[in-house]
């Protein structure tokens, strides 16, 4: 099983002399990245939709075994009924993100905070959700941010059609752990600017460690530092990419 470890898109004017050498040119910035990282969550295509050309592109830039997570858009998630959104999903998934090819990491469905969890309502959404777009298999990792999802019914709606229910790092959301498919997904979002890497060794210890055991259990693992002190998030993706020897 494979571990990918990265940080939410690649384009913060602060990376530029911390992440980024001193005048390394812009337009190479996710070249870098990609030998640096293993990964990337793209989060562009949460807010509009991305031309073909671009995913080609970014596909064309980072190395054999590199993986791009891709957030699914707003307006498939963000609605008052989510088995309405069958038009959004379409979109979102046409637009042309397949053109990543063999560099499609999951697709990650962010629900808002306020959303609470309906079972039916949520069961008709992710039957929305395809196992293959253009001829390429589609993984789905499910973000839930509200306290209402702590629920069996839910877990077993994800393990059913084997989704991951993404982990959560974080002070603010609630974290659901639990094994629901083939592949884990964690969002690390409590890195702090007076740490150099973002988390203290003990913390890049502990996520190391559950790395290694989603791989060892059978599990591909993706691993995002988003958010907190974003600009110590790739130092945090280095140090762990460094723990775990990859």
């Amino acid at each position: 099983m494979s571990i990918h470890i990265g940080v939410g898109g690649w384009t913060y004017e602060p990376w530029r002399g911390t992440f980024y050498p001193p005048k390394h040119p812009q337009k190479r910035e996710l070249d870098y990245a990609g030998q640096h990282l293993t990964a990337i969550e793209i989060n562009g295509t949460y807010y509009g939709s991305q031309k073909p050309e671009s995913f080609a592109n970014w596909a064309a830039a980072v190395p054999d075994g590199f993986k791009f997570s891709v957030k699914a858009s707003r307006f498939c998630t963000n609605r008052k009924q989510l088995a309405e959104g069958a038009a959004s999903i379409e979109k979102f998934l046409t637009q042309g993100l397949t053109r990543l090819g063999d560099r499609l990491g999951p697709i990650l469905w962010q629900f808002m905070a306020t959303k609470t969890f309906d079972r039916d309502d949520f069961a008709r959404f992710l039957d929305l959700l395809p196992e293959s777009q253009d001829g390429l298999p589609l993984r789905h990792a499910l973000e839930v941010r509200n306290e209402s999802f702590r629920d069996p019914a839910f877990v077993d709606l994800a393990r059913e059609r084997n989704m991951a229910i993404v982990v959560a790092d974080s002070d603010e959301f609630p974290c659901i752990d639990e094994a629901t498919a083939d592949f884990s997904y964690a969002r690390l979002q409590r890195s702090r600017d007076d740490v150099a890497t973002g988390y203290d060794e003990a913390a890049l210890d502990h996520w190391a460690a559950r790395a290694k055991a989603w791989a060892a259990g059978g599990r591909d693992a993706y691993l995002f530092f988003i958010a907190g002190a974003k600009v110590r998030n790739p130092a945090a993706a280095q140090a762990l990419i460094a723990r775990l020897g990859a």
